[in-house]
């Protein structure tokens, strides 16, 4: 097939990137695929990050894509859709993950010469954060769409409310196998000046209020002293409110702060630090650190919202817990330590790495495509 994927590749940085180009890697291998990306993906005002763009000494994988899409310029959308049409793919595949680019994806459809099916990846189909134009932004964009891809239930259930006729695909997310294996966790925690006497909880990824960092802060009131926090990841907000959470903590010596992009080198040595991985969400569809937690052989203690918890529970990979709470995280980080399933969990890990591998992944997608 001739393939076009419009999305965020190379120099954007983060997981969907990183999704994108491993993405556009393994379709290529038996497909001819074109890659199209921004010239200007969120204009700097809105952006609530640092930057939008990997830095000099950051090993993203560099895609050769043509730079054609102003998210906010309609100007641009006529000319992104020209593009393609040169390419005359069969198929383009437009991930999409907030209502704020639905307007650009969906007027580029709409120019698009008749035989290009449209295939969306659907990562968020409503956000977690919602605002009130959300539905029917989306709704404007998947209109436009022949098919779609999700990764977990929930995004599927949300699709279908949005367009109750999609012809979906529901295929899990897969790991992210371009970081080296874990290390000793001795030699990670030197490299990162941290002690590796203790039982050491990661927090990992962008800190937006969803995904719950001030619950797993305040957990640490229930611990004792062998507990260590270590939170990694940019915050998109003021960073102030976990500061002054940290500050209260009976445990404020013991909760260490990476607050920055991590870059690509620096992830292994987080996860190999990491006796286990703490996703406290307040709310999840599926979430792209549990396919790093596979890859990297972390167990999990997992919040038991939207896919999170059963995807977890289901696969043996960790604990859940019911609630996110701070008495309820804590009491589940004690259980995770008190019982002798650890080794059980990097078993059950192990297996889940085989069966998301991207070969499976790929296959899936291929075969979907294929008869559209």
């Amino acid at each position: 097939m001739r393939i076009a994927i419009l999305s965020p590749f190379y120099p954007y940085r983060g997981g969907l990137a990183q999704l994108n180009a491993r993405l556009y890697t393994e379709l290529s291998k038996n497909n001819e695929v074109e890659a199209f990306t921004f010239t200007t993906l969120y204009p700097e005002f809105l952006f609530p990050g640092k930057t939008q763009y990997v830095s000099q000494d950051d090993s993203a994988t560099v895609i050769d894509s043509k730079r054609v899409l102003n998210s906010i310029n309609p100007f641009t959308y006529i000319g992104t859709a020209r593009a393609i049409n040169k390419f005359s793919p069969d198929v383009l595949i437009i991930p999409y993950w907030m209502s704020f680019l639905a307007p650009a994806f969906g007027s580029v459809c709409m120019f698009l010469d008749k035989g290009i099916k449209v295939v969306s990846l659907v990562h968020n189909a409503i956000p977690h954060e919602r605002r009130i134009i959300d539905k029917s932004f989306a709704k404007f964009f998947f209109n436009r769409c022949d098919a779609f891809i999700v990764m977990s239930q929930p995004v599927y259930d949300d699709l279908l409310s949005l367009k109750n006729d999609a012809n979906i695909l529901l295929q899990p997310h897969p790991i992210y196998d371009q970081y080296a294996e874990r290390t000793d966790k001795d030699t990670a925690c030197g490299k990162l000046g941290v002690r590796s006497d203790k039982k050491n909880l990661l927090f990992f990824g962008l800190i937006r209020d969803y995904k719950g960092l001030d619950i797993l802060i305040e957990a640490m009131d229930q611990l004792d002293d062998s507990y260590q926090l270590i939170i990694a990841g940019e915050c998109y907000g003021s960073f102030d409110k976990y500061t002054e959470l940290i500050n209260k903590s009976i445990l404020k010596d013991n909760i260490i702060v990476f607050e920055q992009y991590i870059p690509d080198d620096m992830v292994t040595t987080l996860f190999s630090v990491a006796d286990v991985l703490i996703l406290p969400y307040r709310s999840a569809t599926q979430s792209g650190v549990v396919a790093l937690a596979y890859q990297l052989e972390t167990p999990m203690i997992a919040t038991n919202v939207g896919a999170l918890g059963s995807t977890v529970e289901q696969s043996g990979t960790g604990l859940v817990v019911s609630l996110p709470t701070p008495l309820g995280v804590a009491n589940g980080i004690k259980e995770f330590f008190d019982k002798d399933k650890i080794s059980l969990y990097i078993e059950n890990l192990k297996k889940e790495k085989t069966r998301l591998s991207w070969a499976n992944f790929t296959q899936s997608v291929e075969s979907f495509l294929s008869v559209l």
